[in-house]
């Protein structure tokens, strides 16, 4: 039987899902590290942290490679902070719309930016009054 996609094949689908999870654990580890610095920073009593759910905001629709890799961050996390992580998908603009909700939320450590190269690099080069800027 051939396969339309060689990732479909029987023998690839552990390397395909050994990948998922390395790629899953290097994002929580960017994540974690980037929530504890911030509540170190914040809070004297970081060991309260968190206390409610946390926000992921991803600047595209769902359904597509950010989503999928926020919504695997969020799965992985949530046992390991033991709060829920949401994943609030808020696409436009070229990812304008999410950075901007993003830089203009609360500094507590509890919303998140799932950036890409579009909104951190490409849109601040080639626009000039960006609101999250």
């Amino acid at each position: 039987m051939a396969h339309a996609n060689a990732l479909d094949a029987p023998h690839h689908h552990g390397l395909h899902r050994a990948i998922s999870r390395i790629v899953a654990a290097a994002a929580l580890g960017a994540v974690a590290i980037g929530s504890a610095t911030t509540v170190a920073a914040q809070s004297q009593d970081a060991s309260a942290f968190p206390s409610r759910p946390l926000r992921l905001i991803v600047p595209f629709p769902p359904g597509g490679g950010n989503d999928i890799l926020a919504r695997t961050i969020a799965h992985g996390l949530s046992p390991i902070i033991g709060e829920q992580v949401i994943v609030d998908n808020r696409g436009g603009a070229g990812g304008a719309l999410g950075a901007t909700l993003a830089a203009k939320a609360t500094p507590d450590g509890y919303t998140f930016f799932l950036g890409s190269l579009g909104n951190l690099a490409h849109n601040p080069a080639l626009k000039k009054n960006l609101p999250y800027r």
